[in-house]
């Protein structure tokens, strides 16, 4: 499908294909993924105030569950609002422009996503191997500096790649087949030699993913080797249960990065692909806040106090109100 060599207009938009191009589907889709972002957007949040004003969540764990929550709800809104859109209208267009915003910041929360998760299992690593230093170890610093390196470095990542394929030149085809501005998806519609912007993006996703999971990896031998070392049931039961929403979340989302990226060339199929991307853009931002809410007491005791101060106020100011 790639046009003349001659043929080089100077693009101003570009066309999204959209999830579906079967007429029938757009409104129950539609519908659906509403909820489901909208769901993403009130969980996010909450997470975000509850770990930001309840004392008793003023802990390492509860820092990065709320830098979690701050990426899942970017990428989200990243790709949300303009896949909506999408259901909507006839043909899609999306800015040349806007199409690399969508592109620099979706690669920066995606991938922070990665090394706060990483993040997480060393602090709960910490947790268990060493208690008696955990708060030395996992100070305020080290937890800024922990979120700050990831964020700063898939920033200057995210716009050298956004750059370096913006200043390629695209075929006079402007068709994304893809609900979003991604990566690959926009270096197929480029007329110039690929090769090289190719092996940036592997290389780098490789190492991210590669980097981040070993982490993981090495946080969850040295928890398991800690539960295993110790004596009562009931200690191993609750260590478990402390790091069984972060592994359930662990498990999800690389999981289904692995499914996308590490699929054979010859069975990749933008179909397969879109249903991995929406998982991961629209279904994980609701499953993490509902994973670790639903499984953790504390969060559980936060949302109640909150709930409980906020019916406190509301009632007061009625009765104020009744009397004055």
């Amino acid at each position: 499908t790639k046009m003349d060599k001659h043929n080089l207009t100077v693009l101003n938009e570009f066309i999204l294909m959209g999830i579906t191009d079967r007429p029938e589907l757009q409104a129950p889709l539609f519908g659906l993924f509403l909820i489901v972002y909208m769901i993403s957007v009130v969980g996010n949040m909450g997470i975000i105030i509850l770990t930001k004003m309840d004392s008793k969540l003023q802990t390492p764990m509860y820092f990065f569950l709320r830098h979690l929550a701050i990426t899942d709800l970017g990428y989200s809104t990243v790709v949300g609002p303009k896949m909506l859109v999408n259901f909507v209208v006839d043909e899609n267009t999306i800015s040349y422009y806007f199409c690399a915003t969508q592109l620099a910041f979706f690669t920066v929360f995606i991938t922070s996503e990665l090394f706060i998760l990483s993040a997480m299992s060393y602090d709960r690593s910490v947790a268990m191997c060493n208690p008696l230093l955990y708060t030395v170890i996992m100070s305020q610093r080290t937890c800024w500096m922990l979120v700050a390196i990831p964020y700063l470095y898939r920033t200057i990542v995210s716009l050298l790649i956004t750059i370096k394929i913006f200043n390629l030149c695209f075929c006079g085809y402007s068709v994304i087949r893809h609900f979003y501005c991604d990566g690959l998806p926009l270096v197929s519609l480029l007329c110039s030699n690929t090769h090289e912007i190719e092996l940036i993006i592997l290389i780098l996703a490789a190492f991210d993913f590669i980097l981040s999971l070993l982490i993981v990896l090495v946080s969850y031998l040295l928890i398991l080797a800690a539960i295993l070392r110790m004596n009562s049931a009931e200690g191993r039961h609750k260590a478990f249960s402390t790091c069984g929403s972060h592994l359930t979340v662990v498990v999800v989302f690389y999981g289904t990065l692995s499914f996308m990226y590490l699929q054979p060339k010859s069975s990749h199929s933008f179909d397969t692909d879109k249903m991995a991307s929406i998982f991961y853009t629209l279904v994980i931002p609701v499953l993490n806040p509902l994973i670790y809410s639903l499984r953790n007491k504390d969060v559980k005791y936060a949302l109640h106090r909150t709930l409980g101060a906020l019916c406190n106020i509301f009632s007061q100011s009625s009765v104020y109100h009744v009397f004055h």
